[in-house]
């Protein structure tokens, strides 16, 4: 009986998911789909010519090195800091916890009108630092919180018996830290990137405008009911995510076998 209703659960995610890029995929080929009718009646391709041009292209292409730029950072934070909580007991912990969670806990709109404020004296408005930085914020709860279980599981057993087996810090975060949160940094890493590719109010905000990302050229095609380019944009976008997390997964797992084989070197 349980696993009938896991199975019907499961089947009904997956239509609940490939219905919606169905209708979607079938946008991108077609300027109007009137009801009732089951499928369009005329299909063109000149939302092709729109998406693919070359600014579009460059804005895309900046969109993920942005997104990648501020995934590395976030992970690099996040680690030292998921450590510190999991596995430390220090004074003000819940205090530095609560921090940590709270661009999750506080509405980014009203912390975000401030940020612009102090950015704007210390010149980091309308600039790409800047733009780094803020959408750094929303990144760092979700990374902590993931790299921070896997911390909790793990422990740090094992990074104490290879620092009395003479190991430096160095070799110990790299042949046996890092492969042990491997997941949690993949999953972080994934989650950060979809979070920062997919930014919107901030970017526009703190980035006035001079720094332009995939989001804030597709979202006035979806306030404005162009839903051919705006079927295009979501689906590049779709596509690109997903492309992207499967690249960082690849090659995060390619350094954690190479890893493997050279672990006698500790």
């Amino acid at each position: 009986m349980k696993k009938n209703i896991s199975k019907l659960v499961l089947d009904v995610s997956m239509i609940s998911i490939i219905i919606p890029i169905f209708i979607l995929g079938i946008w991108c080929f077609t300027k109007s789909w009137p009801y009732p009718g089951l499928l369009p009646q005329n299909y063109s391709s000149i939302g092709f010519e729109y998406i693919f041009n070359v600014s579009n292209l460059k804005v895309l292409i900046d969109s993920i090195l942005i997104s990648l730029i501020i995934t590395f950072i976030t992970i690099i934070i996040s680690i030292p800091a998921s450590k510190a909580i999991a596995l430390y007991k220090f004074k003000g912990k819940k205090i530095f916890e609560l921090l940590i969670l709270s661009p999750i806990i506080i509405p980014m709109i009203s912390v975000a009108m401030g940020i612009h404020i102090t950015f704007i004296k210390l010149g980091l408005a309308n600039s790409l630092l800047g733009v780094v930085i803020i959408n750094i914020i929303p990144c760092i709860p979700y990374a902590v919180r993931i790299i921070g279980d896997v911390y909790k599981l793990v422990g740090n057993k094992l990074e104490i018996q290879a620092e009395l087996l003479g190991a430096n810090k160095f070799n110990v975060f790299r042949y046996i830290t890092l492969p042990l949160i491997l997941p949690g940094v993949i999953g972080a890493s994934s989650m950060c990137f979809i979070i920062s590719f997919s930014q919107y109010f901030l970017t526009m905000l703190i980035g006035g405008g001079r720094i332009v990302t995939y989001p804030m050229i597709m979202f006035p095609y979806i306030q404005s009911g162009d839903r051919n380019i705006a079927a295009l944009y979501s689906m590049v976008f779709l596509i690109v995510s997903i492309m992207v997390l499967i690249l960082i997964e690849k090659r995060i797992k390619i350094y954690y076998i190479g890893n493997e084989e050279t672990s006698y070197l500790i």
